[in-house]
């Protein structure tokens, strides 16, 4: 089973919805016969690298809303991420451009370290209140999990490298009609859009995995238990 997952590093919703997707893969009995793999899409592709506002500035002025409801708003997306284990520190987060990030994520698929490095990234954002637009900050992050540092800075000061992957990524994500994220799909026909409950990631994993799997899952109807034969004997049913 493949699961594709669009998302953004500036997405709250991105990071809480991932994190209920692998709680919801840590209960499925096949999760070692699950891939999952990162694909891009920018909430703000005209976004500057640097912004000198804060979170709750930038969301009331996107949305045409006071500063305070911006922060009430926002609080109360930081009590959903509680509730998966995670801490969004929104008074310190450094809005900024994520094309860069995407870059990096993607030179990391290459080497083996997607999910390694898109899960550092949101935790860099979200949680750490590190500037992810910023190169040497994305030079620190690919470093943490083993990847050229230098290479990197290479690959981040040339805008051309791994561009096209994330633009193909973003092409797809509008053949598929994305609008928003985070967006799931899995084996190129099921979505799931938007951060669901843990359960709705299990109901669709069960789903798709008793409707595509080649060995088929049975459930037992049996009503009688110790009326049947195997390894060379019976069992004995006991009288009642």
């Amino acid at each position: 089973m493949k699961i594709e997952v669009w998302s953004d590093y500036v997405c709250p919703f991105c990071y809480i919805g991932k994190r209920r997707l692998e709680l919801a893969l840590e209960q499925f009995p096949f999760k070692d016969q699950v891939e999952v793999e990162f694909k891009s899409f920018e909430l703000d592709p005209n976004s500057p690298q640097k912004i000198d506002q804060s979170i709750h500035e930038v969301l009331a002025h996107k949305y045409g809303m006071s500063v305070d409801q911006a922060k009430q708003a926002n609080q109360g997306v930081g009590q959903q991420a509680a509730t998966v284990g995670l801490t969004f520190n929104f008074d310190e987060m450094k809005p900024t451009n994520t094309f860069d990030a995407h870059r990096l994520a993607k030179f990391a698929k290459a080497q083996g370290k997607e999910a390694l490095v898109s899960e550092k990234l949101l935790h860099a954002y979200f949680t750490e209140s590190k500037h992810i637009g910023d190169f040497e900050t994305l030079a620190d992050i690919a470093d943490s999990v083993g990847l050229d540092r230098q290479e990197v800075l290479n690959i981040l000061n040339d805008k051309n490298a791994f561009a096209t992957d994330v633009r193909q990524d973003e092409s797809l994500a509008g053949q598929y009609g994305v609008r928003g994220v985070p967006y799931f799909v899995i084996n190129q026909k099921y979505a799931i859009s938007g951060a669901q409950p843990t359960e709705t990631f299990m109901g669709a994993l069960h789903k798709v995995w008793e409707e595509e799997s080649p060995v088929p899952v049975l459930q037992d109807l049996s009503t009688e238990e110790d009326m049947s034969c195997a390894d060379g004997s019976c069992a004995i049913p006991e009288k009642k």
